[in-house]
């Protein structure tokens, strides 16, 4: 047992990548479950600011907990009583954009911080990947409110997060499209996002890690 403790102290990037995963496989079963995704979405926040307390132990944390990360945990809750309700899934977007966004940064800069890369911080690529994905979903569902019909029909939260990671990946298989011209501006920055976070990002631990795995003579 300790042994797992301890890997998992060491590892805090890995249990935010594996428990947002789980996450995206669970929430299908809990969509008829308002107790269920209020326990999903309130678990999804603690287990992204664990992580982000064990990368970045920083005061800014504690701010950024309070001003952000209490209320979207409210709010995550809220919403899952009331999904349809347009003003409370709307502030529960203006808490958790920039919590996600915060979080997303704090490891981005934890992956800059050095010239090494540790095996975390491989995880810490997926994770803050897909902590970006999550912001943006919540970014589509405020858009949707501001204006109705953005996505055609109204959609479904995980609807839009499987928007967003489609979009992120630039894959190009979603059903789910952009109809108004307001949602389109959204999915494009978050097309320039991903694009940019495989070119600076991944390109520069690979880099790095290609460096360790062949050093100079």
């Amino acid at each position: 047992m300790t042994r797992y403790l301890t890997a998992i102290r060491d590892h805090p990037s890995a249990v935010l990548l594996f428990g947002q995963l789980v996450a995206v496989i669970a929430y299908p079963f809990l969509t008829g479950s308002t107790p269920g995704r209020a326990s999903l979405g309130v678990v999804q926040l603690l287990l992204v600011l664990t992580a982000l307390a064990a990368v970045r132990r920083t005061p800014t944390l504690k701010w950024v907990s309070l001003l952000f990360g209490l209320p979207a945990t409210v709010f995550a809750v809220w919403e899952a009583v009331t999904p349809h309700t347009g003003w409370v899934v709307l502030t529960s977007a203006v808490f958790h954009v920039p919590f996600y966004l915060f979080v997303s940064y704090a490891m981005i800069k934890y992956l800059f911080h050095d010239e090494k890369v540790t095996r975390d911080e491989l995880f810490a690529t997926g994770a803050a990947f897909t902590v970006v994905a999550w912001a943006f979903a919540y970014l589509y569902a405020a858009v949707q409110v501001i204006w109705p019909g953005s996505f055609g029909e109204e959609r479904e939260w995980f609807e839009l997060l499987y928007l967003s990671f489609t979009t992120l990946t630039s894959v190009g298989l979603s059903d789910i499209v952009p109809v108004l011209a307001h949602a389109r501006s959204f999915v494009v920055l978050e097309q320039v996002a991903g694009v940019f976070y495989v070119a600076l990002v991944v390109a520069r631990l690979v880099g790095l890690t290609s460096r360790g795995a062949h050093p100079r003579s």
